[in-house]
């Protein structure tokens, strides 16, 4: 179990990034017509199970996953990517 916040917020970044990588299409869509999470729903999901059965949620806050997902998702691809609500 990882119990190291650093690590914890390096695993969630890992997860959310091969979310992206392998889903870019989707991706892309979801900014553009404001839906992403609904669009990527499945696959976050899947994600935040692996974040909480690796890491030690009693000890690290389980929002670190969220809050990655917010920055990678909408901070870092969200601003590439023409969109109305940007």
């Amino acid at each position: 179990m990882i119990e190291d916040i650093s690590k914890a917020k390096r695993f969630a970044r890992t997860i959310i990034t091969d979310i992206v990588l392998y889903n870019k299409s989707k991706v892309e869509e979801g900014i553009k017509s404001d839906n992403i999470f609904e669009i990527l729903d499945e696959d976050i999901q899947m994600g935040r199970k692996l974040f909480e059965e690796r890491v030690n949620t009693d000890v690290i806050d389980k929002k670190i996953f969220d809050k990655t997902l917010i920055d990678i998702l909408i901070a870092k691809y969200g601003g590439k990517i023409d969109s109305d609500i940007w």
